[in-house]
């Protein structure tokens, strides 16, 4: 099957925009730091200037830490959250767990507290798949995981949420 690239000419413009919190495991470094890059990067081309990244201990903590931002926006600017990580299957389930908890975790935040979070959190076989989705060309989901919160954002925005 052919990739296609992330086609960023039709994101809307937010007007008055709040922040965007970005959620980083720390493993694999290279990989989700090109994709949060590329995510922050699209992001202040559209406008954001409050743009905070986070980097935690690995992708089964993404669900506590988004919680907390979430419970603690009191201002309630917090337009968006957006996570990045990678989970490799090795030889023992520890993938499944992770890769179940942190979704399931995800999203239920999003539901509960009614904001996007958008997870590119890749669960792989295969260290090179992730790589070539953090790779620094048009394929890169850091462009993806920017559009997603941009488009929800101004959906919501459109609904009165």
């Amino acid at each position: 099957m052919a990739k296609s690239a992330m086609d960023l000419s039709g994101l809307p413009e937010v007007a008055a925009p709040g922040r965007i919190a970005i959620l980083k495991s720390k493993w694999y470094p290279e990989c989700v730091g090109s994709m949060a890059s590329v995510c922050e990067r699209v992001l202040r081309e559209k406008g954001y200037a409050r743009i905070e990244q986070h980097t935690l201990p690995g992708c089964l903590e993404l669900p506590l830490a988004a919680a907390d931002l979430l419970a603690t926006d009191t201002a309630g600017d917090l337009d968006a959250i957006i996570c990045f990580g990678v989970i490799l299957k090795g030889e023992t389930l520890h993938f499944e767990m992770i890769s179940n908890e942190c979704m399931r975790g995800l999203g239920a935040l999003s539901l509960q507290y009614r904001r996007p979070v958008i997870v590119e959190v890749l669960p792989v076989f295969d260290i090179a798949h992730a790589y070539a989705r953090g790779a620094d060309d048009e394929f890169n989901k850091g462009y993806e995981a920017a559009a997603a919160a941009l488009e929800m954002i101004a959906w919501r925005r459109s609904i009165g949420a």
